[in-house]
């Protein structure tokens, strides 16, 4: 039994609740039946309202037409801005060429001395130019959260037009939900000190997307 298991089945208990009343089926049902509140209206272009909301963020953009173009665009971004050549990844990239290009892999959750860390992500929200990922065994937070550089590989479909659309998203995934989800918008940054805007305060330095067209 997993820790989140053994912690929810106590919870039961105390609520003299079994796994079969259908908590989760009540939800769900709960959230479907309200009215979604009034948003702003996201139209046009996706792809371009994001990356002009992430532009405005400092994240910075490659595009590539295929999923073998990655390491390739990763490789010189990093040449480019004189960063280290060795990087750590989630899973579902270690299947890529990396070596091809120059760069040193390794398929783990980040350490404190990784000064590079490569994901997916779950989606991009168009509204804001933000990143949402979820938590998992193959998908790390600490990977996008604890290196100085983060390189995020988003596919175009995969960016919806606002946050209400995220969450939906998520809610229709059958691995919902997930134990924590991480909204990333842009190089962690602050201005707690004398309001000076300082980037890397709890986070990466940098935040690049690779945007896989195709």
């Amino acid at each position: 039994m997993s820790a989140r298991e053994n912690i929810l089945g106590r919870v039961r208990t105390l609520l003299r609740r079994s796994d079969n009343d259908g908590a989760a089926a009540l939800v769900r049902a709960h959230i479907s039946a309200h009215a979604n509140s009034p948003r702003p209206h996201v139209e046009g272009d996706l792809v371009a309202r994001f990356r002009e909301k992430a532009l405005a963020l400092s994240t910075t953009f490659s595009d590539v037409t295929d999923r073998q173009g990655v390491p390739a665009a990763a490789a010189a971004y990093l040449k480019l801005n004189g960063l280290p050549m060795q990087a750590v990844c989630w899973q579902a990239l270690g299947d890529v060429d990396w070596a091809g290009s120059g760069l040193s892999m390794e398929v783990r959750p980040a350490r404190e001395s990784d000064k590079v860390g490569i994901t997916e992500v779950f989606c991009g929200i168009a509204e804001t130019g933000t990143l949402m990922t979820l938590s998992g065994v193959h998908t790390p937070p600490v990977t996008s959260l604890l290196p100085e550089t983060h390189i995020a590989v988003v596919h175009a479909s995969q960016i919806v037009p606002s946050m209400e659309e995220a969450w939906q998203h998520l809610r229709d995934t059958p691995d919902y939900p997930p134990r924590a989800v991480n909204f990333i918008s842009g190089p962690s940054r602050t201005s707690d000190i004398e309001q000076t805007l300082t980037l890397g305060a709890h986070g990466p330095y940098r935040v690049h997307i690779v945007l896989l067209r195709a």
